[in-house]
């Protein structure tokens, strides 16, 4: 039996017996994690062994999002806290090199610990260019209202996250940095010409457009769909992100909860699944709406297939490097000491 075009979640810290059904049934092609779900390394290596065990599959992927700053899920004291991609910003500002170098070295020092707790994708870099006025869903959470800046970092983290042997998720395609509202509770019109999108909002995805992994933003771009958010959008999905900004990887929605999106969870994940997306995410952990979301999504095949196929190939086992000396380096982005984990920070907890 294939995998299914969706990524769910779970409720808590283990699978219940109703999702262990859930996951055998549906068999989703990857599992999200959020703090409700992570207490120590041990207890998500028995959580992830659970679900792989239960889709009768080690080819899922295992996300989370560990951005570092305001979103991380993954919280002291069983993991370090990290600074958010505007520290790294500032640090470009006075020292380029250093900031990349340090922007790479948070990205490898996340992926050692998401490693030891068996999470293989990081839902990171943001590679969205905010601007004035805009909502503060973003805010520190890019690296900076210059697209160049942007870039230089965002190829920083996704080549810590694969040194590190996790897949970087590039996001929130085709960009949310103008939007006036936080697509969690509403639907955000981004009134911007397609000359601004082309040369602000699109230019850090075309620069990664190689990139294994990317999230959609659920944002109304008139220029291009004055009807549609562009994760149910066919013309923004395909004449846009896979075409002018040239997308090569696997695409999946942002979460179906999200407030932008209307109908049922159903016609949601038919809906990203008809624009072109393909994967669809759903992120809440309620099992009805998991169920209703994975009756609706149809197995993993042909492209999306393959696009799935391709971006495993780049789960290699992580490159040496010198934890010390990327916490300094991460130290002088942030400001403050980043807090070791002791001698060995991959020791179960």
């Amino acid at each position: 039996m294939d995998l299914k075009a969706f990524i769910s979640s779970c409720a808590g810290l283990a699978l219940s017996d109703a999702e262990r059904r859930f996951f055998d049934d549906a068999r989703p092609c990857g599992l999200i994690l959020f703090a409700r779900n992570c207490a120590t390394p041990k207890q998500l290596r028995a959580l992830v062994a659970s679900f792989k065990d239960a889709v009768e599959s080690d080819d899922v992927l295992v996300l989370i999002d560990q951005e570092g700053g305001r979103v991380q899920r993954l919280r002291p004291p069983n993991w370090r806290n990290m600074p958010p991609a505007r520290c790294y910003g500032v640090l470009y500002e006075s020292d380029p090199e250093m900031a990349q170098q340090a922007a790479f070295a948070g990205a490898r020092l996340i992926a050692q610990e998401l490693r030891d707790a068996d999470i293989t994708v990081n839902c990171t870099p943001v590679l969205d260019v905010p601007q004035k006025g805009a909502h503060e869903i973003i805010g520190d959470r890019a690296f900076s209202t210059d697209p160049e800046v942007v870039i230089a970092l965002g190829r920083a983290v996704m080549e810590g996250c694969l040194a590190g042997g996790v897949l970087p998720v590039i996001k929130h395609v085709p960009g949310h940095g103008r939007a006036g509202a936080d697509s969690h509770l509403s639907l955000p019109r981004i009134d911007a010409s397609e000359a601004e999108l082309r040369a602000v909002d699109f230019r850090p995805f075309q620069a990664l457009r190689d990139a294994p992994l990317a999230m959609t933003a659920h944002v109304l771009l008139p220029a291009f769909d004055d009807r549609r958010p562009s994760s149910v959008s066919p013309v923004i999905m395909g004449e846009v992100i896979r075409d002018l900004i040239g997308l090569t990887g696997l695409v999946m929605s942002d979460d179906l909860g999200m407030k932008a999106l209307g109908g049922t969870f159903a016609a949601r994940a038919r809906g990203v699944m008809a624009a072109g997306c393909d994967v669809a995410l759903h992120c809440s952990g309620d099992l009805a709406e998991m169920v209703e979301v994975g009756s609706a999504v149809p197995p993993l095949a042909g492209v999306a297939a393959e696009r799935f196929a391709r971006a495993r190939v780049y789960l290699h086992d992580p490159q040496p490097f010198d934890v010390e000396a990327a916490m300094a380096r991460v130290t002088e982005a942030a400001g403050t000491r980043v807090a070791s984990l002791g001698p060995d920070p991959t020791v179960p907890v």
